[in-house]
C-alpha cells in the first residue's frame, strides 16, 4: 500500500521524489519520508503526516543530492509517527530502507539482531531490514548482503536501499509486492507504480519475485534468485502524464466517473468482430476444447472487485448454464474449495497486485484449476500468474473508490459471457448479435445519464448529506450495485449504509426504517419490477424516503418515490453498469457536501497489497 520513489542520475532527486510521491498519494499513507544520499552521506527526512509538511521540512533544511529514495507509509507495524515513517537505518546511518509489504518473522529477527547488539529506532517490521544487510555486511559486499539478507525474510517486500559506500547507486528487490524500473535519459528510477515516473519517462522494466536490482544514473542490471543477470524486456506506457492529473476537475473521483464513457469504449475496442457476431481477445490463452469442457468457474476478488464477480455470477450461470461460485479473495485461500483442472478460476483485480486475490490464484493453480485473469494494469503480478488476461482499459484510477475500474470489469464480463456463451453453442448468431449491438450503445448510455441526471442527483444530494443512515435495495442481477452503491457512499462520506436484496427487507433491514431514512432502490425495468414496487410500498408504509432509479418512461414509480433518477433502457444485463453510475455520482457529491478527503478517504488505501 505504501508509495515508493527512487532516482539515481544527473539531476537534484528531492524535487523529483516529492512530486513523485505526490501522484502515489492515491495509495493511501500517514507519513512520508525521504532520505538522499550526497558526498558518501545519508541524509533522512522524515514525519508523521501528508507530503506537504515533508516538503516544509525540507525547505527549512533543503537536502541535495543527485541519488535518493522517498517513500508514503500506510501504517501495518507500529502507529503513525516520525520514528516510525521511512526511510529507515541501520546502526551506522550507512544503510536506509524503503519498504511495501509485511515481515511476517520480523519478531524473530528483530531479537536475534538484538542479540547481536543492533539497537531499533522504530516500531516497524521494515527497520529489521537495514539491520540485517548491516550484520551481512560485515562479511561480503553490498549486492550479496542485500541477497543474503532477502533470503532471510518470510512475507512480502518491494525494497529500495541506499548504501554510503556506494554512491551514485540504487538498489531494489521484490517478492509479492509490486515494484517497477524507470528508464530515462538523466537517470533510472524504481517506484511502486507507473504514474511516479510519467513525467520523466515511459520506459518501463518490471522487477518480478526474488529478484535484486542495481541501479546507476546510466545503467539498470537486474538478477534472478540464483545471482545471475537477469535480462529483462522494456515496455513502452501509452499513459500520458497528463491523464493522472486532474483535468479541471475538483477531485479525481469526479473526473474517473466522467471518463467512464470513454473507459467502457476503450475496453470494448477491437474486441467485437461484427462479420462473425463473435468477441475476440487478444490474451485470453485457452483451447476451445478445454473451454467447451469446463464444468465450473470460481470468482474471486475482493472489496468493489467482488461485487464484479457477484454480477458475473448471474451471468455466466445464465448464459452458459454453469455453476459459478464466488469468494472473497481471502476466505477462499482458507477453506478447501472443491476445485480441479476442469475449473476455470477467474480473479477480478484492478491493480493486478491485491494479495489476498493473489494468493487466491497460487492456491487455486496448486490445485490444478486453470486461471484467468481480469485486470488494469498490463504487466502485474495477477496478470503475469494468470494463463488468460482480458485487460480493462480503465487507465490510471487514482481515486480510492473504484468507479471507472468497476464499469469496466463489469464490461469484460459482458465479453467473457459473449465469447464462452459462442465457444459452448449457449448463444446463436441471433442472440449474440442483440449483446454485442447493445454493449456497443452504453458508452453514449453512460453519457446520457450524466448529462441528463447529474444536475438532479446533486440536488438529491443536498437532500440527503446530513443523514445518518442510507439502506440500498436491489434484486436479481442489481443486488450487486446495492451493494456496491452502499459501499461508495461508506468509502468517502463515512455515512452508515447497508446494502440488501430487496426481498430479504422484511428478514431484519425493516426495522431500521423510520421516518425520513433514504431507501435507495434500484427499480429499473426487468422480470421483478412488480415485486420491487411492492418492497417500496414497504418503505412508503414506515415513513422511509424513496430515491428511486427507474427506466425512462416510467410513470408508475411517480406515485410511489420521493425522488427519482431515470435510466436510459437497456437489456436488464447491462442493467447493473447504467445503474452504479448514479450510485457514484451519489456517494461522490454528499462527501463532497460534508467536506470528507473525497480521493483519500481515511483507513484506506488504492491497492491492498498486503494481507
Amino acid at each position: 500500500m505504501c508509495g515508493i520513489v527512487g532516482y539515481t542520475g544527473k539531476k537534484d532527486a528531492s524535487l523529483m521524489l516529492i512530486e513523485g510521491l505526490k501522484r502515489l498519494e492515491y495509495r493511501g499513507y500517514d507519513s512520508a519520508g525521504i532520505a538522499l544520499l550526497h558526498n558518501n552521506r545519508i541524509t533522512r527526512k522524515r514525519c508523521k503526516g501528508k507530503i506537504a509538511k515533508l516538503e516544509q521540512l525540507l525547505s527549512e533544511e533543503p537536502l541535495e543530492g543527485s541519488t535518493a529514495l522517498g517513500h508514503t507509509r500506510w501504517a501495518t507495524h507500529g502507529k503513525p509517527s516520525d520514528e516510525n515513517a521511512h526511510p529507515h537505518s541501520d546502526c551506522t546511518g550507512e544503510i536506509v530502507i524503503v519498504h511495501n509489504g509485511i515481515i511476517e518473522n520480523y519478531i524473530k529477527l528483530k531479537k536475534e539482531l538484538q542479540e547481536k547488539g543492533h539497537r531499533f529506532g522504530s516500531e516497524t517490521d521494515t527497520e529489521i531490514i537495514a539491520h540485517l544487510i548491516e550484520e551481512e555486511l560485515k562479511k561480503t559486499d553490498i549486492l550479496k548482503a542485500i541477497f543474503s539478507a532477502v533470503g532471510k525474510l518470510e512475507g512480502s517486500y518491494a525494497l529500495g536501499i541506499l548504501y554510503s559506500g556506494a554512491p551514485g547507486e540504487v538498489f531494489a528487490a521484490r517478492k509479492d509486492s509490486p515494484l517497477i524500473m524507470g528508464l530515462a535519459e538523466d537517470g533510472n528510477f524504481i517506484a511502486s507504480d507507473i504514474p511516479a515516473v510519467l513525467p520523466y519517462t515511459k520506459k518501463i522494466i518490471y522487477l518480478e519475485d526474488n529478484e535484486v536490482a542495481h541501479l546507476t544514473a546510466d545503467s539498470v542490471t537486474v538478477y534472478g534468485p540464483d545471482r545471475k543477470k537477469v535480462k529483462k524486456e522494456v515496455s513502452v506506457i501509452n499513459w500520458d502524464p497528463v491523464m493522472a492529473e486532474k483535468q479541471g476537475y475538483k477531485h479525481f473521483m469526479l473526473k474517473e466517473i466522467f471518463e467512464q464513457q470513454q473507459a467502457i469504449g476503450d475496453t470494448l475496442l477491437g474486441r467485437l468482430d461484427r462479420e462473425k457476431n463473435e468477441v475476440v481477445f487478444e490474451k485470453f490463452s485457452f483451447s476451445k476444447d478445454y473451454l467447451k469442457k469446463i464444468r465450473r468457474i470460481f470468482m474471486v476478488a475482493c472489496g468493489t472487485a467482488y461485487h464484479a464477480c457477484l454480477i458475473g455470477k448471474f451471468l455466466l450461470e445464465d448464459h452458459l448454464k454453469i455453476p459459478c461460485e464466488v469468494d472473497i479473495g481471502s476466505e477462499f485461500r482458507y477453506r478447501n474449495p472443491p476445485i480441479d483442472r476442469d475449473t476455470l478460476v477467474i480473479a477480478i483485480s484492478q491493480s493486478g497486485e491485491t494479495a489476498d486475490t493473489l494468493a487466491a490464484v497460487r492456491e487455486a493453480k496448486s490445485r490444478g484449476a486453470r486461471t484467468a485473469a481480469i485486470c488494469n494494469v498490463v504487466g502485474s503480478s495477477i496478470t503475469r500468474e494468470s494463463e488468460g488476461i482480458i485487460y480493462t482499459h480503465a487507465g490510471p484510477e487514482i481515486g480510492v473508490a473504484s468507479t471507472k475500474a468497476f464499469t469496466t470489469q463489469l464490461v469484460a464480463l459482458y465479453l467473457l459471457t459473449i465469447y464462452l456463451g459462442r465457444i459452448r453453442n449457449m448463444l446463436d448468431e441471433k442472440e449474440a448479435l442483440e449483446l454485442t449491438q447493445q454493449l456497443t450503445f452504453l458508452p453514449l448510455k453512460v453519457k446520457k445519464i450524466i448529462d441528463s441526471q447529474h444536475e438532479n442527483i446533486m440536488n438529491i444530494s443536498h437532500k440527503y448529506f446530513k443523514k445518518h443512515d442510507f439502506l440500498y435495495l436491489g434484486r436479481n442481477i442489481n443486488y450487486p450495485i446495492a451493494l456496491e452503491g452502499a459501499l461508495k457512499l461508506k468509502e468517502i462520506s463515512y455515512i452508515h449504509a447497508e446494502g440488501y436484496p430487496a426481498g430479504e427487507m422484511k428478514h431484519g433491514p425493516i426495522a431500521l426504517i423510520e421516518e425520513g431514512m433514504p431507501v435507495v432502490v434500484i427499480a429499473t425495468e426487468c422480470d421483478v419490477y412488480d415485486k420491487i414496487l411492492s418492497n417500496i410500498e414497504e418503505v412508503r408504509a414506515r415513513d422511509g424516503a424513496v430515491v428511486a432509479l427507474a427506466t425512462e418512461g416510467d410513470d408508475k414509480i411517480k406515485r410511489l418515490a420521493d425522488d427519482i433518477i431515470y435510466i436510459p433502457e437497456t437489456l436488464t444485463l447491462f442493467s447493473p453498469l447504467l445503474n452504479i453510475i448514479p450510485l457514484q455520482l451519489i456517494a461522490y457529491h454528499i462527501a463532497r457536501l460534508r467536506g470528507c478527503d473525497i480521493d483519500q478517504p481515511r483507513n484506506l488505501a488504492k491497492s491492498v497489497t498486503v494481507e
